[in-house]
């Protein structure tokens, strides 16, 4: 009766390679183990090891009709597990900066969207109360925080003294931080100061 395992290598893949499943079955069971050890010690991965050893064989039956030993089996099926370990690795350490890029990203993101948010809300709140002043007083306003002119030049423009204007502004501010509250307030009045 014919035994596989009483082969040698280049008889079972001669064997092969005319699509004798029963010698891939023998190089398989010849060979998995002791390639599955080595990837294990490599990858620290159960799953990992056994796809790359299930690649490679895979590959191997696939393959089988173009594929030309130069040295050993035992030689081209470590290579091969070697070559699918470094591919591996090289994909893990890709998948993991791309994964931390993207969290990065991610928590900016938020970060700057809620501020974003937040920063929109707290300008519609002041711009309503600013609108809720009294006419003058809110052109008086406006032209100090908004258009950043000085005392003078409001008074220049507006034909009212720099004590009016002065004393406007300094209403426009008392009414806003009671309406507001004292953070809003302090917001209001040092943001254009930055």
């Amino acid at each position: 009766m014919f035994s596989y395992s009483a082969l040698t290598d280049p008889d079972l893949f001669d064997l092969v390679k005319s699509e004798d499943e029963a010698a891939f079955k023998e190089i398989y069971e010849r060979y998995f183990d002791v390639l599955y050890i080595h990837a294990y010690k490599r990858l620290q991965d159960k799953e990992e090891a056994q796809d790359v050893i299930q690649e490679v064989f895979t590959a191997l039956w696939d393959k089988r009709e173009y594929i030309i030993l130069t040295s050993s089996l035992p030689a081209y099926l470590f290579t091969a597990v070697r070559n699918k370990i470094l591919n591996t690795l090289s994909h893990r350490k890709y998948e993991s900066s791309y994964i931390q890029s993207l969290q990065q990203f991610i928590n900016k993101g938020i970060c700057q969207t809620d501020h974003l948010i937040r920063e929109n809300q707290l300008q519609t709140l002041i711009e309503k109360e600013i609108a809720a002043l009294p006419p003058k007083m809110q052109e008086v306003f406006s032209l100090s925080r908004n258009a950043h002119l000085s005392h003078k030049e409001i008074a220049a423009e507006l034909n009212l003294s720099e004590q009016t204007v002065k004393k406007q502004v300094n209403n426009a501010l008392r009414i806003l931080r009671t309406k507001l509250g004292l953070l809003i307030f302090l917001y209001l009045l040092f943001k254009n100061n930055f």
